[in-house]
């Protein structure tokens, strides 16, 4: 492969830390690299040196001749005066720009939903993340350099911008550098990984799940210091192995290898002991919404709005729960509802007697009366035990315990909440949600301004935490992490997703077709469908939505219903999961059946 930047010993400092000292690194033709390490180590700096945005304090970058590299920043660089066409296109003619099928493919991955010639001032922060990517990929790089991408990015977009990437450059052409926290996208795209730590850059081969797999091997020989660190990687590569068989197949890590390290590790949740534990603190009953519907009034800029509409869900003690939407498709009313915030207009809310419900917001209101204190005055005040679940048992926890596993240093408990980092600001508010002590928890975009690290360590204490859990997140590593089952609100209405964020994602790529399936009357008779064969697609499409619709309310019962069971029965536990799990293979059998359909209609 041939060689497009080197890097020679570059050191970087500032006035009280050592950044970096002496690394060396190369980037070849083919490369795609991602980049990892705990929050304040130096990722974005090492990016901004490599891409020429910041100048080393010693040693040097070195390029090819004409190599070009495009940069995308996390600081808005946008100009407020241009439309999204001018910040896009420049003043590139429109047939030449629209006759570029990788610029219309841009457009229509991250742009489609915009106006095109609406005012760059007039978009929201995550509509200017979306313009700014879109003005860097419609241009022709060498090096694409991208800080926090998928920052403001929903599941759809994620997974276009991976697809982009995977096929911008001919194998063995190109090469990008990307920072995230963004796992899946790491996973799926990188064929290399850097960890930046302790002023070095470490590379390994192959994406987060063979970065994982060698930093286990790592850990294992490192000092006593390092076990904890060790035991949560452990616990990921464990989940990675045992988990979705997406990931499971692909052999980016040697399976003997990786089965040997996990073999002493146990399920990464102990759901039968969740659930009893759940049962406990909230009976039976959780929150049921029935036939709930929502719709805003009318106001002077706008008629009456219809959000939601028949939901029918029944939350179950235990149920840890994620819910996938485009933004403004719902997510946030449903969750109001579920919260009581927010009130029915249809329908009804049966919440049981005794549910505590708390959400920790994408704000951080819940750190506003502490602005000024310590960190150790914070938890001074909170009770001196919270439960979790050890195993089959309940396990009490200190809220220093609770810190520590948060990832706060002895010192900075004594640093006020104001100077903290906003990921521990963020790290903080959780713990003080959970040290509420609720029974429904709900997590409104969680992992905002969290490493890959942290992210693993919240995700190793939820796994213990006793109670139903609701998450909203763009994040879709996190939100497989962290749930046993997704939903999705589609069409204002909510619908299970046997097949998770995948079935999700071809819905959603189903519903963007519709409008020119209905444009196109006459596609089934060009499929071959005559007007005989088309009447029964469509009748059996019918039948098959009755079928889904009847099995998906069958399951939500019987997942209910586990809650009225004996917990000590691990035997009818288990035969009345076995049956859920059949009816779910069930309703994944007709779905596909029903996509194979829909695509002969047109």
């Amino acid at each position: 492969m041939a060689h497009l930047l080197g890097a020679e010993g570059l050191h970087l400092e500032y006035p009280t830390k050592v950044v970096f000292d002496s690394i060396t690194l190369g980037i070849e033709e083919g490369d795609r690299i991602g980049i990892v390490g705990r929050n304040g180590d130096g990722k974005s700096s090492l990016l901004a040196m490599l891409a020429g945005r910041k100048e080393p304090d010693a040693g040097r970058v070195t390029m090819r001749a004409g190599t070009t590299v495009g940069v995308l920043d996390q600081a808005d660089t946008l100009d407020d005066a241009h439309t999204i066409a001018q910040a896009v296109v420049g003043d590139t003619p429109e047939y030449e720009w629209a006759g570029d099928a990788r610029v219309r493919d841009v457009i229509h991955g991250l742009l489609r939903d915009l106006d095109w010639n609406a005012p760059v001032d007039s978009l929201s922060g995550g509509q200017r993340r979306r313009v700014a990517l879109a003005a860097l990929l419609t241009q022709d790089w060498d090096i694409i350099a991208l800080d926090e991408p998928t920052n403001h990015l929903d599941v759809e977009a994620i997974t276009w911008l991976a697809a982009h990437l995977k096929k911008r450059w001919a194998a063995g052409t190109g090469a990008f550098l990307v920072v995230t926290h963004d796992r899946w996208f790491l996973d799926e795209v990188c064929t290399e990984t850097w960890e930046v730590h302790d002023r070095i850059v470490e590379p390994f081969e192959g994406g987060y799940a063979a970065y994982i797999l060698q930093r286990v091997e790592r850990d294992r020989m490192a000092a006593a210091s390092e076990a904890k660190r060790q035991n949560i990687a452990r616990k990921e590569l464990a989940w990675l192995r045992r988990g979705a068989p997406a990931r499971t197949s692909k052999p980016k890590f040697r399976i003997d290898a990786a089965n040997q390290l996990i073999e002493d590790v146990p399920e990464i949740r102990d759901t039968v002991s969740l659930q009893s534990l759940a049962v406990a603190r909230l009976g039976k009953d959780v929150v049921d919404l029935l036939d709930a519907g929502v719709t805003y009034p009318a106001t002077a800029a706008a008629p009456p709005s219809e959000v939601l509409r028949d939901v029918e869900w029944r939350i179950a003690p235990g149920e840890r729960t994620g819910i996938l939407g485009v933004n403004g498709a719902g997510k946030s009313t449903l969750l109001g509802l579920v919260a009581g915030t927010i009130q029915p207009t249809s329908g009804r809310v049966k919440r049981g007697k005794t549910v505590q419900v708390r959400t920790l917001t994408q704000r951080i209101d819940e750190l506003a009366q502490h602005w000024n204190d310590p960190v150790r005055v914070v938890i001074s005040g909170l009770r001196t035990a919270y439960t979790f679940c050890a195993g089959s048992k309940s396990q009490d926890l200190t809220p220093g315990q609770l810190l520590e596993r948060l990832g706060f240093s002895t010192a900075q408990l004594s640093t006020p909440v104001k100077d903290l980092s906003g990921g521990q600001q963020r790290r903080l508010q959780l713990l003080l949600v959970l040290l509420d002590q609720p029974n429904v928890l709900i997590l409104d975009e969680p992992t905002n301004d969290m490493d890959t690290d942290m992210l693993a360590a919240i995700e190793d204490l939820l796994d213990s935490w006793p109670g139903t859990l609701l998450v909203v997140s763009h994040d879709r590593y996190f939100l497989e992490r962290v749930t046993d089952q997704q939903y999705a609100v589609l069409g204002g209405r909510l619908r299970h997703l046997p097949g998770g964020v995948d079935e999700y994602l071809r819905l959603r790529a189903l519903q963007d077709a519709e409008p020119q399936a209905q444009a196109s009357s006459t596609a089934g008779a060009q499929k071959g469908l005559d007007g005989a064969a088309l009447r029964a697609a469509q009748k059996e499409v019918s039948a098959l939505e009755r079928r889904i619709q009847k099995l998906t309310d069958q399951v939500d019962r019987a997942k209910h219903a586990l809650a009225e069971h004996d917990q000590a029965d691990y035997a009818g536990l288990g035969e009345k999961m076995k049956a859920i799990s059949e009816r779910e293979a069930e309703i994944e059998e007709l779905e596909l059946r029903w996509f194979e359909l829909t695509e002969q209609i047109g």
